[in-house]
């Protein structure tokens, strides 16, 4: 697993307590924007226990379609559905004795929502088509990027299961918080990804960290770490100049930036008449064939969860249009 790097004193507080935590039974609610590290702290909750030696096992509950996600999570018995040739084990029976994380836990469909806590709360899982419950015992952490109370009043998420994950809970500062970190994180990518591609890199020119201080980061580590990799690939010298740090001045994240991927005039068809959901469809189908129907890609771009994603691409279908 690797190791969250950091000289911020918030960061060091929150991976001591992610320690102390970890002595415990508690379930523990992570939160912070797209790209902070939750899955990193999540995995240090787990190396921290006494489970550390049993199966850490991670579920993305956005990546995965609604229709699946049941059987990922609880398994499924032979026979139980068409295409069920044969038993297979959930992921909480996969992480039994370990740790289960629950990444993006806010996309999980409400009805799951309703099975999970009874997990919670009976230490069993029923597999679909099951006769009898398996018993379980895993230690649950789970993620999300989004504020949760507020979900729990748009009714897309359980206050019981909230109040359920909520007993220890912390929230990751995005790295613009945290800008003393930049310059750890980047040695850190770069000696990772100068071994990976055997490329022959020894640090960054002084303009080159420059520009790497000065930037906002609004996709957080991740994307710090993706324009380290770029960089690394294309450096042509012993040291990463600023002429390979490639930032984007500004992200492509919302629905109006996404439409505006070359002319606009080419891209919206703004005639008279047209109404907003007109605008929105195109805006959402122009999109996903931008990024070859990749639909975590697409839903990341346009500011929305995949869950919204999915929805609007069914309401396309009934009206007939192929997506």
């Amino acid at each position: 697993m690797s190791q969250i790097v950091t000289a911020d004193r918030r960061m060091r507080d929150l991976i001591q307590l992610a320690k102390t935590v970890a002595q415990s039974k508690a379930t523990v609610l992570i939160q912070g924007e797209s790209g902070t590290g939750k899955e990193l702290m999540a995995a240090l909750v787990h190396k921290s226990s006494n489970r550390s030696a049993r199966p850490f096992v991670a579920i993305n509950c956005a990546a995965i379609p609604e229709n699946l996600l049941e059987s990922e999570l609880f398994g499924y018995e032979r026979g139980a559905f068409t295409g069920a040739v044969s038993s297979k084990a959930g992921k909480f029976e996969l992480a039994n004795g370990g740790t289960l994380l629950l990444d993006e836990i806010s996309e999980m469909d409400i009805r799951l929502q309703a099975k999970l806590l009874r997990v919670l709360q009976q230490g069993e899982v029923d597999r679909i088509g099951g006769r009898r419950p398996v018993p379980v015992d895993v230690r649950i952490v789970a993620t999300t990027n989004k504020n949760l109370t507020e979900c729990i009043k748009d009714g897309s998420f359980r206050e019981d299961l909230y109040y359920r994950l909520n007993v220890v809970n912390f929230t990751l500062p995005p790295l613009k918080d945290r800008l003393g970190d930049v310059e750890l994180l980047a040695e850190s990518f770069m000696r990772k990804y100068a071994e990976k591609n055997q490329k022959p890199i020894k640090g960054f020119s002084p303009d080159a960290m420059g520009k790497l201080n000065q930037y906002g980061w609004p996709g957080n580590i991740r994307e710090l770490e993706n324009v380290i990799e770029r960089a690394v690939i294309t450096a042509s010298q012993t040291l990463v100049e600023a002429t390979d740090i490639q930032i984007e001045s500004q992200r492509s994240n919302t629905v109006m930036e996404a439409s505006l991927l070359s002319d606009p005039s080419e891209k919206i068809n703004w005639a008279p008449g047209r109404t907003l959901d007109d605008i929105e469809r195109s805006v959402i189908l122009e999109a996903l064939e931008f990024h070859k129907g990749n639909r975590t890609h697409t839903a990341r771009a346009l500011g929305i969860s995949i869950r919204t994603l999915r929805n609007k691409l069914a309401d396309y279908r009934r009206l007939g249009i192929h997506v």
